[in-house]
């Protein structure tokens, strides 16, 4: 049983260090790197992990933060569930998704249950203009050792140190 475990967590631990250098490639994109402005929206459920957040974004000091997403160059969206572009329930009761350009796309089979895994938190960095994804990035919620409303502070570290690379 430990052998198995230890397989699986040695291949686990090989499969990530890639996925983090495509992140940092992302995270070097020009339009977050050119953006002066950014509206932050917290969608997580939780004020404390939003306020951390968002305390971090101000010490960052890279990004003059507005109150209304009309006048920012970027969305800053942390929440509880992946960046989708939006998920819809149908009149017919038929579930489907809806792309930044607006089309709508049917699920083959209804899927009533589109959540995140649990005890996660996503922040997704958006173009304002074009509703793109251009960063996103995953962090598991915290606890007692790193600090139960950190997720949010340490996703926007994350993205402070790959922009700075």
């Amino acid at each position: 049983m430990s052998l198995r475990f230890l397989v699986v967590f040695t291949f686990l631990a090989l499969i990530r260090p890639s996925s983090l250098a495509a992140q940092k490639e992302l995270a070097q994109s020009p339009r977050i790197l050119s953006a002066k402005t950014v509206y932050f929206d917290n969608q997580t459920g939780s004020d404390a992990v939003g306020k951390n957040a968002l305390v971090q974004l101000k010490k960052w000091r890279r990004f003059q933060i507005v109150p209304d997403r009309k006048q920012a160059d970027l969305i800053f969206l942390l929440s509880a569930d992946p960046y989708r572009g939006g998920n819809i329930i149908m009149s017919g009761g038929q579930t489907g998704g809806i792309d930044s350009r607006g089309h709508i796309q049917e699920d083959p089979v209804p899927n009533y249950n589109k959540q995140s895994r649990t005890r996660y938190a996503y922040l997704t960095v958006i173009d304002a203009t074009t509703g793109d994804n251009l960063w996103s990035e995953e962090h598991v919620w915290g606890g007692l050792l790193t600090g139960f409303n950190s997720v949010g502070n340490r996703l926007i570290r994350d993205l402070e140190k790959q922009t700075k690379k």
